[in-house]
């Protein structure tokens, strides 16, 4: 009989490795299972195939979209410190990566605050003006495993409008479908209860009823779903063996691996939807600027407001 050789378990072993990594940042909707292998079997597939290959393992998170409209939850239209931070934070868990996956790996922040700009009521230009300024910030704080990707990339310099109308006709699900989906899955109910309840609480200048609003809220919640899910088409199509991540909680066995970015006492608090505030011993959390503003003092860093250190 010819001889048999065992299979090759080093890139499997590695990217469980790689993925243990990601693991205490994990944002999910429910307990994370102990073993790698069962609870992340689409992550531990892609990231295996990049180690096998020797390549940098490469990652997409759809975020850093713009900051909220509502000044109550954050300091302005441009990135600051929690945006500072969390930067860090990716760039140094490809650095981690990288000691155990010497070809180490890459994070492509796909910034999707044009894709519905419109629906949550940000000015083309505060987007245009926020993704520079995030692009400018990686460049000065060398973090070299970072990149951003947005519409222009791909559409150039179409009308941001026309844009929209570009990936919502060719990628966007139907609303009568999303709506028998948020019936019938929890984690869609989940997801568009949040986004809901971001949009009533990012509406600063609404004239009508509280009720009047939520009705409003719940119908842009439909229509913002729709267009990220749009958007994570298309950038499936752009990078097709990408490992996918995301800042929203994400159930077990999920395609895609919900990530923390900083500590926030709400699972869905993001950085471009609150402050960041210093704490005494020297940790850091996000909450809306009103609350940071009660507990400590404003931080200014290159003439613009920054954070809050308590006090």
């Amino acid at each position: 009989m010819p001889p048999t050789t065992a299979p090759d378990t080093t890139p499997l072993s590695i990217s469980a490795a790689i993925l243990g990594l990601l693991l205490p940042h994990h944002r999910a909707t429910g307990r994370t299972a102990a073993l790698v292998a069962e609870a992340f079997p689409h992550q531990l597939r892609r990231t295996a195939d990049f180690v096998r290959a020797g390549a940098p393992v490469v990652f997409t998170l759809p975020g850093f979209p713009c900051k909220s409209p509502n000044p109550a939850k954050v300091l302005g239209h441009l990135p600051d410190q929690g945006e500072r931070l969390s930067l860090g934070f990716l760039d140094a868990l490809c650095a981690d990566i990288e000691r155990i996956h010497p070809p180490g790996a890459r994070i492509l922040i796909c910034s999707d605050g044009h894709v519905f700009g419109d629906l949550i009521r940000v000015p083309d230009h505060h987007i245009d003006a926020y993704s520079d300024a995030l692009r400018s910030l990686i460049k000065a704080s060398g973090l070299r495993r970072l990149s951003v990707f947005d519409l222009r990339d791909i559409l150039g310099d179409l009308p941001h409008d026309a844009k929209r109308a570009h990936i919502h006709d060719s990628y966007a699900p139907t609303v009568d479908a999303l709506r028998a989906e948020v019936r019938a899955d929890d984690h869609t109910l989940a997801l568009y209860r949040g986004i809901t309840r971001f949009l009533v609480e990012d509406t600063a200048d609404f004239t009508g009823t509280r009720s009047a609003l939520q009705r409003e809220c719940r119908q842009r919640a439909y229509g913002v779903i729709q267009r990220s899910r749009a958007w994570g088409a298309l950038i499936a199509r752009h990078h097709p063996r990408a490992v996918r991540l995301s800042i929203h909680p994400q159930p077990i066995g999920a395609p895609k691996f919900g990530i923390r970015l900083l500590d926030a006492a709400d699972a869905w608090t993001t950085p471009w939807h609150a402050a960041a505030l210093r704490r005494t011993d020297g940790t850091w959390t996000l909450m809306p600027r009103a609350q940071a503003a009660q507990r400590g003092r404003l931080i200014h860093r290159d003439d613009r407001p920054s954070h809050f250190e308590e006090s």
